[in-house]
């Protein structure tokens, strides 16, 4: 197998920079370079956008005439570029595990809830992209023991805020939407405000924690 990058020409003005074929053994490595990579690109200036996908970036570029330039630079970059030089916040979010399906998901692995609750929210998680929807977080870093298949029916509305899990993935939906992940718990941190002058609250190489709370009696 290929350990060189694909870099794919989209547009007269954008790239796909995609490494889908590397090692699933090595998403979060990939994922480091990736937003890495993503950041040193922003430092030029040379971009209007840049989208950090699932084991791809794509590029939009601010001249049509340095397309091929780069085209032909980002190889070498992405062997010299450090995997760690890309900036990041820890985020702790209140979290209410009380979701629809934490008894579920509790069954489903022969556990108890308070078993649930302690391996989902001692990790510390990664987020790998946002997508799906405006500010939805993809997180790395569930716990095995908590992997669960996608539901096989999926809700028609998801409640803003719900947390829930999705086969080897957690994630936080930003607003009420359709879903077909299992609700363990909810929160009531706004993750996009399209108002705001960074919108997500999130950004691809970001970590963040679960922090157990209890809601205040009325």
């Amino acid at each position: 197998m290929s350990t060189l990058p694909s870099i794919k020409i989209l547009t007269n003005s954008s790239l796909l920079f995609d490494v889908s074929h590397y090692s699933e053994q090595h998403i979060l490595a990939t994922q480091k370079k990736l937003w890495a990579l993503s950041q040193y690109c922003k430092n030029t200036n040379e971009f209007i956008d840049l989208v950090p996908g699932m084991n791809s970036l794509t590029l939009y570029l601010k001249s049509t005439s340095n397309l091929h330039q780069w085209q032909n630079t980002l190889t070498k970059l992405w062997d010299e570029v450090d995997d760690y030089a890309f900036e990041s916040q820890h985020h702790k979010i209140d979290t209410y595990y009380q979701g629809e399906d934490l008894n579920y998901v509790a069954n489903y692995h022969k556990l108890t809830i308070d078993q649930v609750i302690n391996l989902h929210s001692k990790e510390i998680y990664h987020v790998l992209f946002l997508g799906f929807v405006p500010g939805f977080p993809y997180l790395h870093g569930l716990n095995s023991q908590l992997f669960t298949p996608r539901r096989d029916n999926p809700r028609v509305s998801v409640p803003k805020g719900a947390i829930a899990i999705g086969a080897d993935q957690t994630g936080i939906y930003p607003e009420d939407s359709p879903g077909g992940w299992h609700i363990i718990a909810h929160t009531d941190a706004c993750l996009f405000d399209a108002t705001a002058s960074n919108p997500c609250l999130f950004k691809p190489g970001d970590t963040l924690e679960f922090v157990p709370v209890k809601r205040s009696k009325q």
